[in-house]
């Protein structure tokens, strides 16, 4: 298993580019993760090819259905063998703990994936809190989702490294943080609006950081990897 904090997200359109990228990279400098965009177009048989090359797999689909829908979609993800998956916390308690318990179900019941909630979107602003009707504020609301997936027996949270501090003081050390909107000095913040840096994102609190385009856009993604796990290396 890799032990560095660093998720690759592999923002392609296909298994193509995906696994070719892959190979410009070494599973014992990052984990990697699949979302909506790549699992649509290639299904399980790329986490299958990926798998061969020991990567250890976040499934990013964030699931969000009524109970039963859900827990059936985690177990058949487990069976999978990825490390991570996840859900949204909004979905509420009965669907979160309906997602853990299917996890007991799978073929992975002794060893099952770590199961995180997604708590607000790393887009989402104050001003699209208020649209929709959550007149609480960004910090206060995943603080109040993060509770309830803890309550509800997952893992951990996705956060933005901005709420990290907190989310790990309330919720004690055990507790795992996945944050995205992770960007480096030199690059713009894309569609993300809660972002922060990779060292001040684990400085915070952050367990592990997604990361997508300041790695898979860069000529040399082997090298920005190495540099990212040795400006945090110290933090551990």
């Amino acid at each position: 298993m890799s032990k560095s904090r660093v998720i690759v997200s592999l923002d392609f359109p296909d298994a193509k580019q995906a696994i070719e990228f892959c190979h410009k990279i070494d599973p014992i400098h990052c984990k990697i993760k699949i979302g909506k965009e790549l699992f649509t177009a290639e299904g399980p048989k790329l986490i299958e090819k990926l798998r061969t090359l020991d990567f250890e797999i976040f499934l990013d689909l964030k699931y969000h259905d009524i109970p039963n829908t859900v827990a059936n979609a985690c177990r058949v993800a487990a069976d999978l063998d990825v490390w991570m998956l996840n859900i949204h916390a909004a979905g509420g308690r009965h669907m979160m703990e309906a997602a853990y318990e299917s996890l007991t179900k799978s073929r992975r019941s002794k060893n099952p994936p770590l199961l995180i909630a997604v708590t607000l979107l790393t887009s989402i602003s104050s001003d699209d809190l208020l649209e929709l009707g959550i007149t609480k504020s960004i910090e206060d609301q995943v603080l109040l989702l993060s509770k309830l997936a803890k309550s509800s027996g997952l893992d951990g949270v996705v956060c933005s490294g901005i709420e990290a501090s907190k989310l790990r003081y309330e919720l004690g050390k055990d507790f795992c943080l996945v944050t995205p909107g992770i960007r480096l000095d030199d690059l713009n913040s894309d569609d993300q609006k809660r972002i922060m840096s990779p060292h001040d994102a684990i400085k915070a609190g952050s367990n592990y950081l997604v990361i997508g385009r300041p790695i898979t856009g860069a000529s040399k993604p082997a090298d920005i990897l190495k540099s990212i796990n040795k400006s945090i290396s110290s933090l551990d």
